[in-house]
């Protein structure tokens, strides 16, 4: 959580007790334009700075990073509520993301070749955008903003940043201290700290070619509509209604335990995370008795202080609108099974069964620890429930026949489906990003960051020098 004070900081509190952790300075519209201005000032020069020596930078702010791991991981814990486990898991997710984009700066490049005509000589590469823009969420600030920061550092871009307002300190701060620390000029990562005021001046800057946008679809909307009008690539990953498809010949507790996971995971405040658990009949009650029970068993408390599986969510407005959406559920005639009242700070993990198509949780997105269970008949129901959503970002197949998981999961209209495990999984080499109201398609991981972050160059020689008729 964050205050606003009369001076013009933005100071970061501790999600349970309230706690002031720091401060920064809150920007204004102005001074968002100025950053990127600095930031385009710094391209040319760290364009041209060899590959191996921006990979090096990256390397060291990933020593640098893990270096400072505990403080990190009590920033994501304190601020973000966050539990141990997951705050551990994102502060090495993010160093990775680190050294892969070094890797990346120093990949092969595109062919050099005659093309097709006759004494001419032809060479095309990939070569940065310019100035990115990366507007980065509150859930998981150090991995979504490294997965973009880094790799369009790697590539030759500069960067402006902007962490989401609840996260200032492990989403902005973190990231600025790690990577001067590591030599990298400055200039080239501008952070600046705000609210939707800030990244809407980020948009717009004239400076910025780019945007990397992760957070809802309805804010993603508006940026992807704007940066249309101004002719600006942007990378949206948005949110998503996941499919977690149960086959009959599934081990029923290894089932739940991984559709536990993949649903109550940071309180589900994930957009990978299992929302629609959908279960073949013939195991529909036993699965739902046995996900329930695991819910109900969850530790809820303050995850700073005490060994809790389920810290709080976000702000008191998002456990408002959790707690409506299991109410609606229930008034339309979905079975409350576990869960389902706020505590304080805390919702507890829920699991609504009986969900049906017709109900308005089975559409739309609840960003908090809320299973819901439908049942199917067969594989084609499983393929038309698991497709019935505007979301396309994640799937996953859970079965102990692999290969007909992987027919199935083909099916999927989705960008990541997974076989014999749950929807929430990263790996910073693969391709990943959504589809319809999850995003504009993969952005992120591998060849996809090479193809989001840089732009195609061609240069042609031709030798002798051509002469025309007129």
């Amino acid at each position: 959580m964050s205050t606003v004070t009369e001076t013009g900081l933005l100071t970061s509190r501790e999600i349970i007790t309230g706690e002031e952790l720091g401060s920064v300075p809150l920007a204004t519209s102005g001074a968002v334009l100025s950053a990127a201005r600095r930031a385009a000032a710094a391209a040319p020069r760290w364009a041209a700075t060899p590959a191996a020596e921006r990979a090096a930078i990256l390397d060291r702010a990933a020593d640098l990073l893990l270096e400072r791991a505990q403080e990190a991981q009590d920033l994501l814990v304190r601020e973000g509520g966050s539990i141990t486990g997951k705050a551990f898991y994102e502060v090495h997710a993010g160093a990775a993301e680190l050294r892969h984009a070094a890797q990346l700066a120093t990949a092969p490049q595109a062919p050099h070749g005659p093309g097709s005509d006759p004494g001419r000589d032809t060479e095309v590469r990939r070569v940065p955008l310019g100035v990115v823009g990366v507007i980065v969420p509150w859930n998981f600030p150090v991995l979504l903003g490294m997965r973009s920061v880094a790799p369009a550092l790697a590539l030759g871009n500069t960067v402006l940043l902007k962490p989401d307002p609840h996260t200032p300190l492990s989403g902005g701060r973190l990231f600025a201290e790690v990577l001067a620390a590591a030599g990298l000029p400055d200039g080239v990562l501008e952070v600046v700290y705000g609210d939707a005021d800030a990244g809407a001046a980020l948009v717009r800057s004239p400076d910025v070619s780019m945007v990397s946008f992760t957070g809802s679809t309805e804010v993603g909307r508006e940026i992807g509509a704007t940066a249309g009008r101004l002719l600006k690539r942007v990378v949206l990953e948005l949110g998503g209604q996941n499919a977690y498809v149960v086959l009959p010949d599934a081990d029923i507790e290894a089932a739940a335990s991984a559709g536990s996971w993949g649903s109550f995971l940071h309180q589900g405040q994930i957009c990978m995370a299992a929302r629609r658990h959908l279960v073949h009949r013939d195991v529909v009650e036993s699965y739902t008795e046995a996900l329930a029970r695991r819910a109900a068993a969850l530790r809820i408390g303050d995850p700073y202080r005490t060994d809790a599986q389920i810290g709080p969510v976000i702000d008191r407005g998002q456990l408002t609108r959790i707690a409506t959406a299991v109410e609606d559920a229930v008034a339309q005639g979905a079975r409350l099974v576990t869960g389902g009242t706020v505590q304080g700070q805390f919702f507890p993990p829920t699991v609504l069964a009986d969900v049906t198509p017709k109900m308005s949780v089975f559409h739309a997105e609840v960003f908090g620890p809320v299973a819901t269970v439908t049942s199917f008949a067969d594989e084609e129901e499983a393929v038309e429930l698991a497709n019935t959503s505007d979301y396309g970002l994640t799937a996953a197949v859970y079965t102990s026949d692999a290969e007909q998981g992987r027919a199935l999961a083909s099916r999927l209209r989705c960008g990541v489906v997974h076989v014999g495990d749950q929807t929430v999984n990263h790996d910073p080499h693969l391709p990943f990003g959504g589809v319809g109201a999850s995003g504009n398609a993969s952005g992120f991981g591998g060849q996809a960051a090479i193809d989001a972050f840089t732009r195609w160059h061609t240069l042609t020689v031709s030798s002798p020098a051509r002469s025309y008729p007129f």
